[in-house]
């Protein structure tokens, strides 16, 4: 027993002695690789506090004429700018990874889907990276109706199953199973459009859409024979 427990001393003595000597070998080695990791910490909180906050508060500010003119649906200012006050676009190209510039997308998407600009509205609503619920769901949502608007109807339906899944709720799903549903109408899956519109009457009935959707099942019903 005695000579096992010498063994085991002399054993970890062995490895705690390579341990130095790795140590004293690669000391600056070490030490460069401690003063790297530090220097990155601090370039992360650097770029944080000095790069990335004062952006996002120049974004915020420069944003707030734009979002006027959106509210009164002043367009074409709210995309460009009014010569004193930056439109979306520019908030975009200037601020893009901010939040408000991410934000700027959203409202650039929804701009050029209300001027029947669907190629632009579908680019802007796509790179838009939500951070709510809400404005996730409409944006897929509006996405859809671009589509639908340039008769692609297979990726219009595409997007309100998005727009449905995103976030369940019995104000904006129901919409969009509504229009989920006429898409499919209008390809003449009257069967698929039946599921959609049951789908709203039993899950949804006391929305807009399920307190009048039993006609619309009916409909489909009969086209569907």
């Amino acid at each position: 027993m005695a000579k096992e427990k010498e063994d085991q001393l002399l054993d970890i003595e062995g490895t705690v002695n390579k341990t130095e000597e790795f140590v004293e070998k690669n000391k600056k080695i070490l030490t460069g690789a401690g003063i790297v990791i530090l220097a990155a910490v601090a370039g992360f909180f650097g770029y944080q506090n000095f790069v990335v906050k004062p952006q996002e508060e120049n974004a915020r500010k420069e944003m707030f004429m734009a979002e006027k003119y959106f509210e009164m649906d002043s367009l074409n200012l709210a995309l460009n700018g009014d010569g004193n006050f930056p439109g979306f676009l520019t908030i975009i190209e200037d601020y893009g990874a901010s939040n408000s510039g991410n934000l700027a997308k959203f409202y650039a998407g929804v701009c050029y889907l209300k001027q029947g600009d669907f190629d632009n509205a579908i680019s802007q609503l796509k790179a838009y990276k939500a951070k709510d619920d809400i404005t996730g769901a409409i944006a897929y949502g509006n996405i859809g109706d671009a589509y639908a608007e340039q008769d692609n109807f297979s990726e219009a339906i595409s997007y309100y199953k998005k727009a449905v899944d995103y976030n369940d709720n019995g104000f904006s799903v129901p919409i969009y199973l509504m229009k989920q549903a006429t898409m499919l109408e209008i390809q003449g899956d009257y069967s698929g459009a039946k599921e959609v519109y049951e789908e709203i009457k039993k899950k949804y009935p006391t929305s807009t859409e399920g307190r009048s959707v039993d006609q619309d099942i009916s409909r489909v019903s009969a086209l569907a024979q």
